[in-house]
């Protein structure tokens, strides 16, 4: 599918690397061009209001801000805008969380480049933008064969806390790279660990694990 207007695409990236890539993958398209690129998210949200994009590529995992903290912000001020959001995450993480705050669509980083530019088409005609995996998880949920897990009742803040604890990151490490304070995550872990019934972080990495979340 090609449009005659052209697709002012956003992208949204801490890595660098990562931007150019996608930039370099756009660039092979006739339908589709790059707005502009940045490392967090504060300058989407502002050139949002003003309608300077059509579809923001937005990365789950950023420094400054939750990825979708950064969703849910730029859907209250610009609901009109589609966002797709990237991770190198599994999508039973973050998927659903992202549907549910507005995301138009999500992709693992991991998609072949044409995948994306399809990803990209899709969420601009107003349409959402999921994998055959997700679609069935979706669908299991809907007709009443999905189980909710004990991580499925945290915030985005205590699940994106959870998941770096997991990954061996201590409470000083997370706050640094969310810019939180120590006490703030060290509330986090133990909310999250009270709701999920766990002692400590040795049971939390364990269940991290059998659940495939890191």
């Amino acid at each position: 599918m090609t449009t005659d207007k052209k697709i002012r695409v956003y992208i949204v990236d801490d890595h660098a690397i990562v931007r150019e890539g996608l930039k370099q993958i756009l660039a092979d398209t006739t339908d589709l061009i790059v707005a502009g690129d940045s490392d967090t998210g504060h300058e989407a949200i502002k050139l949002a209001r003003n309608r300077e994009f059509d579809v923001l590529l937005l990365d789950v995992s950023m420094p400054d801000r939750n990825g979708i903290e950064i969703l849910k912000q730029i859907k209250k001020e610009a609901p009109y805008i589609a966002v797709l959001m990237l991770s190198m995450h599994s999508e039973d993480q973050y998927a659903i969380r992202s549907l549910k705050a507005g995301a138009s669509g999500y992709l693992n980083k991991q998609s072949a480049p044409a995948e994306l530019v399809d990803a990209i088409r899709e969420v601009f005609a107003g349409r959402k933008y999921i994998s055959n995996a997700l679609a069935q998880e979706l669908a299991n949920q809907i007709g009443g064969k999905h189980q909710s897990s004990a991580h499925e009742t945290l915030s985005d803040r205590e699940y994106q806390t959870m998941t770096m604890i997991a990954s061996g990151k201590c409470v000083s490490d997370i706050a640094i790279d969310l810019n939180l304070s120590v006490k703030t995550v060290s509330m986090y872990r133990a909310r999250l660990l009270q709701k999920m019934q766990l002692k400590n972080n040795a049971e939390l990495m364990h269940y991290a694990m059998k659940n495939n979340l890191v």
